[in-house]
């Protein structure tokens, strides 16, 4: 099994529990690792015979836009939609952290990684 890699994608965006982060958002960074046969790719040397990374993050930015309130279930949707886009996907890893999460005391991120 091959493993295709997205890392350090950064949004701003609007998810949280808090009002703050409603209104003022926070920064957050995501890296992906898609599971998948890629021997044809490695072969053709044809697009067509793997996933295009341009439009994964274009569906990661599309759920980045709409605001929740944990990234646990950010995490959950991403790896949805991907595995439902694209069906050469087997597995797929979602790291995805908040940079400096609104607490008492300094934190540089709070991250969740789920696999599917």
């Amino acid at each position: 099994m091959d493993i295709l890699r997205l890392n350090g994608m950064k949004f701003h965006a609007y998810h949280g529990c808090l009002e703050q982060e409603k209104w003022v958002g926070n920064d957050y960074e995501i890296d992906l690792a898609l599971k998948m046969d890629l021997k044809e790719a490695c072969l053709s040397d044809n697009l067509d015979d793997t996933i295009n990374y341009a439009l994964v993050y274009e569906d990661v930015k599309q759920i980045m836009s709409e605001r929740v309130r944990l990234i646990e279930h950010v995490a959950e949707r991403i790896a949805s939609k991907l595995k439902s886009d694209f069906p050469k996907i087997v597995e797929v890893e979602v790291k995805l952290r908040k940079m400096h999460p609104p607490i008492q005391g300094e934190i540089a991120s709070a991250e969740i990684i789920i696999v599917r």
